[in-house]
């Protein structure tokens, strides 16, 4: 059994970098189960940048799972930009799941934009003014309806997406002082409470690439700054290491990822 899927988040559309990745995306029907989009699909939120999002990643033939990040709530527009995206087919995720049936078994993904904390030992606190209280619930909040969504999932490959990190070590690059505005340990958590194949997220656009939770579940920043390339591709499945990836780079040059 192996799963295929694409991923990639953080490519910022609007209408001057329109038709930036379809020329590679186009290359995917056949080759992938799935495309993950990890958040910030937009640059500022507006309806009309999501229009674009819906031009670049719709009709592809190939289902497409997004969450939100925060660019993607800027404007404030949230419903406009979840309704362009959903009328081109993408399906956007926050705090539920869905379950595609692919030819090498059921993929189950569960989503959530999530928040950031910070993390184990360097993490904020629900203590003291109702703006940290509130700060925190929302991080809590947020990780509590992933693992609710991850576990109420039947499928024979499970992956998590979010926009924020579940895990310190792909923030690796990013400067110390922000790592509690990239992620949070409860997000971590949250994926493992469940049988979780693959983590993936963005967000951080000067981390790194690989990272693993406390649980042992790996995990993986596809924000494009980070992997330099339309998407990268996940190989899933019982006999295959679940870390084993190959890239397709912006122009459709193959890129091995070792």
């Amino acid at each position: 059994m192996v799963i295929r899927i694409a991923a990639v988040g953080d490519v910022h559309l609007d209408e001057d970098v329109l038709g930036r990745f379809r020329p590679a995306l186009e290359e995917l029907p056949g080759s992938v189960d799935a495309v993950l989009l990890a958040g910030d699909l937009t640059r500022h939120g507006t309806e009309a940048e999501a229009r674009c999002v819906a031009r670049e990643f719709g009709g592809l033939g190939v289902p497409v799972i997004a969450v939100l990040g925060n660019h993607d709530h800027q404007c404030d527009q949230v419903p406009q930009v979840v309704g362009a995206l959903e009328e081109a087919g993408i399906t956007v995720l926050e705090g539920d799941g869905v379950v595609l049936d692919c030819p090498g078994g059921r993929l189950g993904v569960a989503g959530v934009k999530g928040f950031g904390g910070g993390f184990a030992g360097r993490c904020a606190s629900d203590f003291g003014e109702p703006e940290m209280k509130a700060f925190v619930r929302t991080t809590t909040e947020s990780a509590d309806r992933l693992s609710e969504a991850l576990r109420s999932l039947d499928c024979d490959v499970l992956v998590a997406l979010t926009h924020y990190a579940p895990v310190p070590d792909t923030l690796a690059g990013e400067p110390l002082e922000i790592y509690p505005f990239l992620g949070c340990y409860q997000l971590g958590q949250a994926i493992d409470s469940a049988p979780t194949a693959l983590a993936l997220h963005g967000h951080a656009h000067h981390g790194s690439e690989r990272g693993t939770t406390p649980g042992g579940v790996r995990v993986r920043n596809v924000a494009h700054p980070v992997i330099k390339q339309a998407y990268s591709i996940f190989h899933l499945g019982d006999h295959l290491d679940q870390g084993e990836v190959s890239g397709v780079a912006v122009g459709g040059i193959q890129q091995p990822w070792s």
